[in-house]
């Protein structure tokens, strides 16, 4: 089969790897977004061509692009972008976001503040608008040279029913112009060759129908059976566990992308790396942890968040922070705040098979807290279950696994 490219296109920047044909990582690369420039496609085109440029391509065969989940824009019949992208945590128009709660089933992800599908009934009144696509969609139209396709987990967010597998009809009743949308494949499906030459990309590579960037994640960190979680512990943690059937719970920001034979359950709390960096940088958390006796329990009930709020597994919108009494000594400070968001990851996966998912069997860590050796000894404790080694932290590795094996 040759080699697989896998594409990750993330909020500050964009990764790339190659496969071989037997999975194993050959090279990968990097590069950051110029600062300010996140919502313009061009700025994605620059990336990709110099993260392609520093990998070898002459094997690759099979490539998928994943980006962030629920970012939108408008392009014109040529692919040409009509004005910025709107990024997948930027507020939507009220009027249009009450429309859609109106009219949306109880469990669809296409409602919320920043919905997408919001977003693209203000996109379709752009002069010369032809087609609505996701992030993902539009890199992998400028490399086959034409933009009609998405997948089943990018278009979620948008609207997309992933059991009927179609663009459900009750999305036309919020006005939204049904031939801007585009045709949805199952992630993995072969839509065709690459056409572009500006990459450098061998003749006849096929490209294929892409995913989400946390889809993506989970696929990386090798994760593959019901009841297998991965925690990504990063400015906020977020889970995913692989379920036998949908799970949603809009109350909780709790949906399901599908995925193979398999729905990816998830939810994420305010809760995470930005609530210790109210109090430790980097290297006091390094110095710290390792001081800690994560056998033994702090004494302490702590709900560490970043500020008010709290969205999953409950939702709180005036929750404050829990970090009182704090002890004289720093280490069991970071001690009661690394068991306080153990506890949360592990109510988290409690609400989860409370809503229809299977129970946790093993955890998968991700993210810039997963390489904490007392935080993990903590989570495990909690969590009462195996804590497996990530096969690979990098979304770009997910997207090439998905470009080879399909789903």
């Amino acid at each position: 089969m040759g080699a697989a490219l896998g594409i990750d296109l993330g909020t500050s920047g964009l990764r790339v790897a190659v496969l071989d044909a037997a999975g194993t990582v050959v090279a990968q690369a990097g590069v950051p977004l110029p600062p300010g420039r996140a919502t313009e496609p061009a700025a994605w085109l620059e990336a990709l061509e110099t993260a392609l440029a520093r990998v070898p391509l002459g094997e690759v065969r099979r490539i998928a692009v994943d980006g962030t989940s629920g970012t939108l824009l408008a392009v014109d019949a040529a692919g040409a972008p009509v004005g910025p992208a709107a990024m997948y945590d930027a507020p939507a128009q009220a009027g249009a976001v009450a429309a859609i709660a109106r009219l949306a089933p109880a469990g669809s992800p296409a409602r919320g503040a920043a919905s997408p599908l919001a977003k693209a009934l203000g996109m379709q009144a752009r002069p010369g608008v032809a087609r609505l696509l996701h992030q993902a969609d539009w890199i992998a139209g400028t490399l086959l040279g034409r933009f009609r396709h998405s997948d089943e987990n990018n278009a979620l967010k948008t609207g997309y029913d992933p059991v009927a597998r179609r663009w459900p009809g009750w999305l036309a009743a919020t006005g939204l112009d049904m031939a801007l949308l585009p045709e949805v494949a199952v992630p993995g499906t072969p839509l065709g060759e690459v056409a572009a030459t500006r990459f450098g990309l061998p003749r006849g590579a096929v490209v294929c129908a892409g995913t989400t960037d946390g889809c993506a994640s989970f696929l990386a960190a090798g994760a593959h059976e019901a009841g297998e979680g991965v925690t990504v512990l990063g400015s906020t943690l977020t889970l995913k566990l692989a379920c036998d059937r949908p799970v949603a719970a809009p109350e909780y920001g709790v949906y399901s992308h599908r995925l193979g034979g398999l729905w990816l359950a998830g939810g994420s709390s305010n809760s995470g790396g930005r609530a210790l960096a109210r109090h430790f940088d980097p290297a006091a958390l390094a110095r710290l942890s390792a001081g800690i006796d994560p056998s033994r329990p702090s004494g302490l009930d702590y709900y560490p968040l970043p500020g008010p709020g709290e969205r999953f597994p409950f939702a709180d919108p005036g929750l404050l922070p829990s970090e009182t009494p704090r002890p004289a000594d720093d280490a069991a400070f970071l001690h009661g705040l690394l068991e306080g968001i153990a506890r949360i990851e592990a109510l988290g996966y409690r609400r989860l098979a409370a809503l229809g998912a299977p129970p946790l069997r093993s955890v998968r860590s991700l993210g810039s807290g997963a390489g904490n050796a007392a935080w993990t000894a903590i989570r495990a404790r909690h969590l009462g279950v195996p804590m497996l080694p990530a096969l690979s932290a990098e979304a770009a590795v997910g997207a090439a696994l998905l470009a080879l094996r399909g789903v």
